[in-house]
């Protein structure tokens, strides 16, 4: 799927698919709402919100409040593709909630996940 897409897709669809991955693990809503906001900054209201309004994913990231400075931590391999070396930025922050999504369903605690 080429970027352009990804960046066009509705942040509510991608939203429930990150839920459905982490709950086929036995992970919760809560868990993955503290990850999305760890990432962008965004609050709890926020976060339910912008699940409602139609917004794209693209715009989601480049809206997001306060990106979290201890993303440039997250390294590895998701879908293939190593996170810390995708050129564009805007990829490169998709990629990073998908890599941290994946450390949850793959069972990691939130401390190692969040960086801390």
């Amino acid at each position: 799927m080429n970027s352009e897409k990804v960046f066009q897709m509705k942040f509510e669809k991608v939203y429930g698919l990150l839920l459905d991955k982490a709950a086929r693990k036995g992970r919760t809503k809560a868990e993955v709402d503290e990850i999305i906001r760890w990432l962008t900054g965004y609050g709890p209201e926020q976060l339910e919100e912008l699940r409602s309004t139609g917004l794209c994913y693209g715009d989601f990231f480049r809206d997001a409040p306060q990106p979290n400075p201890n993303r440039a931590l997250i390294k590895g391999v998701v879908c293939g593709v190593r996170v810390e070396e995708v050129a564009d930025p805007l990829m490169r922050e998709i990629r990073y909630l998908d890599k941290l999504i994946d450390e949850l369903a793959k069972g990691k605690p939130m401390e190692k996940i969040l960086r801390k």
